[in-house]
């Protein structure tokens, strides 16, 4: 059985299989895009590469129901969420072919004291690998194409197996954007690679930089492999973001976004709240309201009118979260409500009573789990929050504006959102600390990653 296959979480049917890439045919890829570099980076400006992203953009808005019942079927997002995802991957394209060719406009060096100019000019490095994750197929891709195609890198795209067939739609969309555009390059080629061969790729001296989204593992061996090739590498890794609640004066408010931020994805997001830090005072309140809510809150189909959770990714996926949990309550942790799993179809969990003793202290959960902790004071939650191997984003709800700065400062992470969840931004930039990854996504940012930054000296 092929490795890329749609298996349906709802189901556990196994809707399409996708044969593995032929070394031949990788090949034949990788050459093509090394040539394809070549004749983008030198022949066009910045300003003609938009025009191709911002046909891409286009194409994601026309398929847009497509596109987001492809996913519901590889991964299980619910319907709304996955119309959201291709909506927010439509707004980073326009982003960058809006403002990309003015983020490269060369940058002037004044020179102290001595004659002549200097500028400093941003181009593309070459091939780039992009290893992408299963939880969200086209935001994923959109904030790492678009900034890089603009810059004038060419893409080799090796997505999740589980998620061949919304590659191959994006592969179409890149195809069918460069015809109408009026061009006979491909900048962009999907791969369905094994790891052995992505391994290959790395090594390729034709492959200048790689781009890796999912778990730590995958991270450490990319980011091993590319450094004994001496490759740049960015990588978007894990989290377990704590949602710190210091004050307020809207509490209903304050755990509408707590749950909001958990549940998001069907818990299954990377910069999700995960662990929520409360003040002494209103932590038996803000407990009652979330575990409320929790328990509101059931796994149902994702194609229903208002699903809020649907299935889990996969069944390997699955095992995974329910193991955690009951090694968590055996380690003495209290799970507050949970239920019974029907296949991918995993229930909330709320669980109290963790301590620095447990695993579950300082695992990230990647499903509708979360984890409560009282503290007594700002120094104490900023304490808590810090103590993980994580560092990605972090939340911080006060109605003090000294204190949300104050606290924000503190804390070891790549992201911190005062009093809002869910409020990512094509311009914003994405990326974290720690086990969390290195580099960043997203924003003007983004185009900074991969790009040569060339002195031009003129007497």
């Amino acid at each position: 059985m092929s490795i890329y296959a749609v298996t349906d979480p709802a189901t556990g049917e196994i809707v399409r299989q996708y044969p593995t890439i032929t070394d031949a045919q990788l090949e034949l890829a990788v050459q093509t895009a090394a040539d394809a570099y070549m004749r983008w980076s030198r022949t066009t400006s910045a300003t003609e590469r938009a025009i191709l992203i911002a046909r891409v953009a286009e194409l994601h808005a026309e398929r847009r129901e497509e596109l987001a019942r492809i996913i519901v079927r590889e991964m299980g997002k619910p319907l709304e969420q996955a119309l959201a995802e291709v909506d927010f991957s439509v707004d980073i394209y326009r982003y960058y072919a809006d403002n990309g060719p003015a983020l490269l406009v060369d940058e002037p060096i004044e020179l102290a004291g001595g004659t002549g100019t200097a500028i400093v000019r941003r181009s593309g490095l070459g091939v780039l690998l992009g290893i992408m994750p299963w939880n969200f197929p086209y935001y994923q891709v959109a904030r790492f194409a678009g900034p890089n195609i603009v810059v004038g890198n060419a893409i080799v795209l090796k997505h999740a197996p589980q998620c061949p067939e919304s590659a191959a739609a994006m592969a179409d969309i890149f195809d069918r954007a460069a015809k109408d555009c009026g061009l006979d390059t491909r900048v962009y080629i999907n791969v369905y690679a094994s790891n052995e061969q992505s391994a290959t790729l790395i090594a390729d001296p034709r492959v200048q930089g790689v781009s890796v989204t999912g778990s730590e593992r995958a991270g450490a061996a990319v980011a091993a492999l590319a450094g004994q090739h001496l490759k740049k590498v960015v990588l978007e890794l894990g989290g377990s973001d704590a949602f710190i609640l210091l004050s307020s004066d809207d509490l209903a408010a304050a755990v509408h976004d707590a749950v909001a931020a958990r549940l998001d994805n069907n818990g299954q997001s990377c910069n999700a709240a995960k662990r929520f830090i409360v003040i002494d005072e209103l932590y038996d309140e803000f407990k009652a309201g979330f575990t409320a809510a929790f328990a509101a809150t059931h796994p149902t189909d994702p194609l229903a009118d208002g699903a809020v959770l649907g299935p889990l990714s996969s069944t390997a996926a699955t095992d995974r979260l329910e193991e955690q949990v009951i090694r968590a309550a055996a380690q003495g942790a209290t799970t507050l409500i949970t239920g019974e799993r029907h296949g991918n179809f995993f229930p909330p969990v709320v669980l109290t009573d963790v301590t620095s003793a447990m695993d579950a202290y300082r695992e990230e959960f990647f499903g509708p789990v979360a984890s409560l902790y009282r503290v007594r004071s700002e120094t104490e939650a900023i304490t808590v929050a810090n103590d993980t191997p994580f560092g990605l984003g972090s939340y911080v709800y006060t109605t003090d504006p000294k204190q949300a700065l104050r606290v924000a400062d503190a804390m070891d992470a790549g992201m911190v959102f005062v009093n809002t969840v869910l409020a990512d931004a094509a311009e914003l930039p994405f990326g974290g600390v720690k086990r969390s990854g290195s580099g960043r996504e997203m924003g003007r940012f983004a185009l900074e990653e991969f790009v040569n930054k060339k002195l031009i000296r003129i007497a």
